[in-house]
């Protein structure tokens, strides 16, 4: 039963009270799922309806795309790293033909990342919920849709009742405000919020970026902004759609269409935060302050400006943090009071569904124009679409006459499980989302960083202000 609407609600109680099934006194709550996407991982949700004799309930509301272990280095399975990894991808399309869904193969013209590819193609809609079995499913809040990551036995829930059991968290309101710089992107903004608060600082509640200086984001800066929103411990990312939004999805194939379409427009004009509505908690961050981030430890809280130095552990005062912050600097290989700027990195990484964008490509690719990369490393678009309009304004070949390797879609070494990895003990300038221990391979370690802060230490060999680089490019 709905609970009676008070007065001013906050976006995410609006959309979750319309998507609400079942509602108890305690504990979760039964949600109708609008659009699930699902990835090459999956067998394990398609074995759970098949040993029950089940069916996906909404064929049309699911959709597939191979991501997380494609090969970069062609549209080929057999090229994947592995024998196994081929297996799963071919494992992957018979489930797909079986359940009659949506499905893009590996080397379908719409192919990519899954994030990536679900707003291209117009399957992230304002007002809707969207599950995924990935963690950085947030990303598409960004359109103001409730998108969040599930497990493979929620997955099979989802594609056997086109529903979910989720309890409900709490809000809390991240307000922007100030002066949006040049230099600043929103992997800046995000690092710097993760830094304030900490990994854990948004657990158990839905994050609404909101305040005075969304406006002057782009779409991208605010799907990165949602894409980690989970670094902090957030269940949901989310920001009111506006005309950038709409703009931006219309004539999408899986956007509303022709009269659909206004009446949809009607609807998505109403999903904003009621004045005076009710939070949990509020955050305020002004990006008139902020410099251009990086992180120097084994989790996204370790952030800094590339202005500052690396921490003293013995400063901290919290024991557990402080050894912490030692077994971090020991597995970087780092020494307190060491400038970042002066940082040597061995590789570079420009890709992932948190910043593999066309204008993700385009702000490296401003930076490393006419130069050579001092380091060797792969630039992976987040989709097919993002390759053929990065070829088309000639992007790619900045990177290849920079000295860096121009691959094919997928999630490459962000999560390093298709082979994209580094050689042991390297350190790595990144665009991912993640620097935990290993994740990019063995001793390997990560420094998190925008796509030009990234393009700034391919230049100089080192991590590097790119706002120092501006002059040269004006």
């Amino acid at each position: 039963m709905a609970v009676p609407s008070p007065v001013a609600l906050s976006l995410f109680e609006k959309i979750w009270r319309q998507h609400v099934i079942v509602e108890r006194d305690t504990g979760p709550s039964l949600l109708y799922i609008d659009r699930h996407l699902i990835h090459e991982g999956s067998f394990h949700a398609f074995s759970a309806l098949r040993e029950r004799g089940l069916s996906l309930r909404n064929p049309q509301q699911i959709f597939g795309v191979a991501d997380h272990y494609v090969p970069t280095v062609s549209r080929d399975p057999r090229d994947a790293c592995t024998p196994e990894i081929t297996q799963m991808i071919t494992r992957f399309e018979k489930n797909m033909q079986w359940s009659g869904a949506h499905y893009f193969p590996i080397e379908d013209a719409r192919q990519g990342i899954v994030h990536v590819m679900g707003p291209e193609q117009g399957i992230t809609l304002p007002g809707s919920t969207l599950t995924c079995s990935d963690s950085h499913t947030s990303t598409h809040g960004a359109f103001g849709a409730l998108a969040f990551g599930i497990g493979q036995s929620e997955s099979t829930h989802v594609l056997a009742t086109q529903s979910l059991w989720q309890p409900k968290p709490k809000g809390l309101r991240v307000l922007l405000t100030g002066q949006h710089r040049p230099g600043i992107s929103g992997k800046d903004i995000i690092l710097a919020l993760i830094a304030q608060i900490g990994s854990s600082g948004a657990t158990g509640h839905a994050v609404e970026f909101a305040g005075p200086a969304i406006g002057s984001l782009s779409l991208e800066d605010r799907l990165t902004m949602c894409n980690m929103a989970i670094e902090a411990g957030a269940r949901f990312g989310i920001i009111a759609p506006d005309d950038l939004v709409f703009n931006y999805l219309y004539g999408r194939p899986f956007a509303p269409q022709q009269g659909d379409w206004d009446q949809a427009l009607l609807r998505w004009r109403e999903l904003v935060s009621d004045p005076g509505c009710l939070w949990n908690r509020e955050v305020e961050l002004d990006l008139g302050a902020l410099a251009p981030m990086v992180t120097w430890g084994t989790s996204p809280e370790a952030a800094l400006p590339i202005t500052g130095t690396v921490p003293n552990p013995m400063n901290e005062t919290n024991i557990t943090l402080r050894q912490s912050m030692t077994d971090a600097l020991s597995y970087m290989g780092l020494t307190p009071g060491t400038p970042l700027s002066t940082i040597k990195i061995d590789r570079v990484f420009i890709g992932s569904c948190t910043n593999a964008r066309l204008t993700d490509l385009r702000s490296a690719a401003n930076i490393l124009k006419d130069t050579r990369s001092k380091v060797p490393g792969i630039v992976v678009p987040g989709s097919m679409q993002v390759k053929r309009d990065a070829e088309q304004e000639g992007l790619d070949l900045i990177f290849k006459q920079a000295g860096l390797e121009w691959r094919e879609p997928g999630c490459s070494m962000c999560v390093g499980i298709n082979g994209d990895t580094a050689p042991a003990g390297e350190r790595i300038a990144s665009t991912s989302n993640r620097n935990f221990v290993g994740r990019q391979g063995p001793g390997v370690k990560t420094h998190l960083m925008s796509p030009a802060m990234v393009a700034a230490a391919a230049v100089t060999g080192h991590l590097t202000d790119v706002r120092a680089l501006y002059d040269r490019i004006s």
